[in-house]
């Protein structure tokens, strides 16, 4: 028998030993050399209902669209729930109906002018974006946009402070509602439409909660370098929105409705999957784009092609 031993035999030995008659730290080392049988990373599939708005379906008929087509989750945008409520629909029944479907109401949204300088304004807006919380509460969501309705194009640039100070109140209505809401990159505003300035309003607000939802297509638009989402941690990110974008037209012009179909584009996406997978993120991809061209199919097809499309550009990552 041979009697040689490399050092990676005699260390893993030793460490078994240690660890059997009680050597401080041995068993946690010993763990430390298993192979990994989890992914620290989870990416979970679903629709902003955005996408398919143009065949101007009511709520309950997009959850099951959503539902049927295979999704993990569902974005609702807030016209739609509040259309659904005014017309005596029951939210808490639409939820267990989300529920049944395997679908999370993983957020949701609205454009409440909850950032504004004008006071009346932004009172108005605080207020409505409390209404939408609680509608989404009923339905067991968990997060709403906050992008910077309100004052996104031709209006002043915003004071920092000001604004981290209308984030972290919100942020604080949400912790009573069960709802927290997403400080969102809008790529053309004049307030918050690079991934820089979204978290430097979220960490001056200075509150747990604090988080931002960044999109594909709005990081381009503003202009943001796509390493930076190396900056966002685990618990920074709970929703990314999923899309891609032409050549042409060139970033200064490009409008939302160019969006097109996760790889069908020239987006980094490889590397921006790549940069939120080492993140150890745990989101949702939810597909979020208003390309005109893709309502002219029927809406199972659209929404079966979205999430087939995600996956692809999942699987090419490397990541599936």
């Amino acid at each position: 028998m041979s009697t040689t031993f490399s050092r990676r035999q005699f260390f893993g030995s030793s460490l078994a030993a240690a660890a059997a008659v009680g050597f401080p730290g041995a068993a946690t080392a010993a763990r430390a050399q298993a192979p990994a049988t989890a992914k620290p990373y989870r990416f979970r599939y679903g629709l902003n209902t955005g996408t398919i708005r143009g065949y101007k379906l009511g709520f309950a008929e997009q959850v099951e669209v959503v539902g049927k087509a295979g999704y993990a989750g569902i974005e609702p945008w807030m016209g739609d729930v509040e259309k659904f409520v005014l017309g005596g629909g029951s939210l808490k029944d639409l939820g267990q109906r989300c529920k049944d479907l395997g679908l999370a109401v993983y957020g949701g949204i609205g454009f409440a002018a909850w950032i504004v300088d004008d006071e009346q304004q932004r009172a108005k807006g605080v207020e409505r974006l409390k209404q939408e919380m609680d509608w989404l509460a009923q339905l067991g969501g968990t997060h709403i946009a906050a992008p910077p309705a309100g004052a996104n194009r031709q209006c002043a640039k915003l004071d920092p402070d000001r604004m981290a100070e209308r984030y972290r109140a919100i942020l604080e209505i949400g912790r009573q509602l069960g709802v927290i809401p997403q400080l969102e990159i809008w790529g053309s505003s004049v307030n918050l439409s690079k991934l820089h300035e979204a978290l430097d309003v979220a960490a001056r607000a200075g509150h747990p909660d604090a988080c931002i939802l960044a999109d594909v297509f709005h990081l381009y638009r503003g202009g943001t370098d796509f390493s930076a989402l190396r900056l966002l941690s685990r618990q920074a990110m709970h929703c990314f929105h999923m899309n891609d974008y032409p050549a042409t037209p060139e970033r200064a012009v490009i409008t939302d409705a160019a969006r097109v179909w996760p790889g069908d584009g020239i987006a980094p996406l490889k590397q921006i999957l790549g940069t939120l997978a080492a993140n150890h993120c745990d989101a949702f991809l939810s597909l979020e784009l208003f390309n005109a061209e893709y309502w002219k199919q029927p809406v199972a097809e659209t929404a079966a092609t979205g999430l087939a499309k995600m996956k692809a550009a999942v699987a090419a990552a490397g990541l599936a």
